[in-house]
């Protein structure tokens, strides 16, 4: 194999490598955008779950000492 033959090869190699490190970089920061988003869902799962409960509390608060009174539907 002469050394311009060998060059060719050479460089050729070297486009492949990287192609294939602009695809693996492409993958990381698609990665990397849905982990951000799954982090904002999972804070937002949070503030929803507190919120929930500062609403139950509230609720409680404003029934007093006495419980909810319910009316059931008569059957039939």
């Amino acid at each position: 194999m002469g050394r311009m033959e060998r060059s060719d090869l050479s460089d050729r190699r070297f486009d492949v490598l990287l192609e294939r490190l602009d695809r693996i970089g492409d993958e990381l920061a698609e990665i990397n955008r849905r982990a951000k988003n799954d982090e904002t869902l999972l804070r937002l799962t949070r503030e929803v779950a507190n919120l929930n409960e500062s609403l139950q509390a509230i609720a409680y608060a404003a029934l007093g000492q006495q419980g909810p009174n319910v009316r059931r539907r008569r059957a039939g």
